[in-house]
């Protein structure tokens, strides 16, 4: 039944190799059950945002299994994660009660629109009208501020009046472990370990507790069993929406959803289509066949994750490990999917992990993101290249996702009319424009 479903040996692979490739891209990207309730933790219940989590990563990567025949897992992306708790809910919606579900009702809308493109196969259309400096500028720009995230979550960077961020204590606990944790998965990474987040942010838990027993960290890093499997805070995230908010707020609202939106575009595109060149299934002309059916499960896993209290579902780059080990087909997603659901048992582990052992995995994959600084063209066009770089340089620098895109895009608009070259600006891009027009003037009068 295998074998005629998942077609293994049309794409010369087996039971076995798929099972392994499951495996492997589960402990890859594993660690995404402990970092994503402990960044949505900073504004809901983190044993509800560990519970969606599962099952939303569960529920998309099946769908990518059984509708697409990829294998290539989902789960809450980063960046958008941290674009949900700490730009949205602590940032722009500061003011109002529990705005992690203002945040969840975007989010569900994302996910919607997202259906409804794929659908008509508009997705592909809106892809390649963002041009390539502004999508690579953009990852850049994640990935630092990922990075900014997880020093913070480990005290490495902390508020300073004076300078607004200055270095933290490098003889405490948190600092010192999280900075053993980094370079323990940066060892691991060289020598190509299966897993080698995972296993450091195990290894930096551990020396945790230690550390708790001798003293020297005053937090807890020991796991509660008393309660047995913690499942019952899904009631605190599941179905929280907020739609009151919405239609007295509607272009703010507007506004926060399409940073969603268009941050999961090709963060989605990029992934899939870099995964499957590693796995040899683009077709003759570079496509990806079936591509359709790839988009409708990440737009599916969005709507569901929403529903069930979670961030944005995307496309995980770590797939490429499973690929690496041998996986061509659904079948290693369906293990991967497994897997998601058996971590349910395991919930009072994931949900002990303090915060610095979860820094080294935030920097780390920045890292990664930012690598897409080396494939941006500077010297070109100077609305490419100023766009890339305000996209680079404003996610951090600004706390905020949303804002690095609306200056990216906003100043290349411009330059490109200044340039008179109009003809290159795409109808999607002038739409962009004018709805982050409108957010600037929102903000304005916000301000007044």
């Amino acid at each position: 039944m295998l074998e005629k479903y998942f077609k293994l040996s049309e794409h010369g692979t087996t039971v076995k190799q798929e099972v392994i490739a499951g495996v492997t891209t589960f402990l890859a990207m594993a660690y995404i059950l402990a970092v994503n309730p402990s960044i949505l933790g900073a504004v809901m219940d983190p044993n509800g945002v560990f519970v969606a989590t599962a099952l939303a990563s569960a529920l998309a990567t099946f769908l990518m299994a059984f509708m697409a025949n990829y294998p290539i897992a989902l789960s809450a992306g980063l960046g958008l994660n941290a674009y949900f708790a700490y730009t949205v809910c602590l940032g722009e919606l500061a003011d109002v009660e529990d705005p992690f579900r203002i945040a969840l009702t975007a989010v569900l809308c994302e996910g919607i629109i997202f259906i409804v493109i794929s659908v008509f196969k508009f997705r592909e259309q809106i892809i390649n009208s963002i041009p390539q400096n502004l999508k690579l500028g953009i990852s850049v720009g994640i990935g630092l501020f990922v990075a900014f995230i997880g020093m913070q979550g480990a005290n490495i960077i902390v508020n300073d009046d004076a300078t607004l961020v200055a270095l933290g204590d490098f003889g405490s606990a948190d600092v010192a472990l999280a900075l053993i944790g980094l370079i323990i998965i940066a060892v691991l990474a060289h020598y190509k370990v299966t897993g080698a987040v995972l296993i450091g942010i195990i290894v930096t838990w551990v020396l945790g507790m230690i550390a708790q027993s001798t003293g020297w960290y005053a937090g807890n890093c020991f796991p509660d069993f008393s309660q047995g499997i913690q499942l019952g805070g899904i009631v605190n995230t599941a179905f929280k929406f907020n739609f009151e908010w919405v239609g007295s707020h509607f272009i703010s609202f507007i506004a926060i959803v399409f940073s969603f939106l268009f941050v999961d575009l090709f963060d989605t595109v990029g992934t899939v289509v870099g995964v499957a060149d590693k796995a040899g299934l683009l077709d003759k002309d570079g496509k990806l066949p079936r591509v359709g059916k790839v988009f409708m499960s990440d737009a599916i896993g969005t709507t569901v994750g929403a529903c069930l209290g979670t961030s944005t579902i995307t496309s995980f780059v770590e797939s490429s490990a499973g690929v690496a080990a041998g996986g061509r087909t659904g079948l290693a997603s369906v293990v991967t999917g497994l897997l998601f659901l058996v971590s349910l048992v395991l919930s009072p582990i994931f949900l002990a992990i303090p915060s610095f052992a979860t820094a080294p995995a935030l920097i780390y994959v920045g890292m990664l993101m930012a690598s897409s600084a080396k494939r941006i063209e500077f010297d070109g066009d100077m609305a490419d290249t100023l766009g890339a770089y305000l996209a680079m340089v404003m996610m951090p620098i600004s706390y905020s996702i949303a804002t690095g895109i609306m200056f990216a895009v906003m100043a290349w608009v411009i330059l490109k009319v200044f340039e008179g070259k109009t003809k290159d600006i795409h109808p999607v891009m002038w739409v962009v424009f004018a709805l982050f027009a409108l957010r600037i003037l929102a903000l304005v009068t916000h301000f007044q």
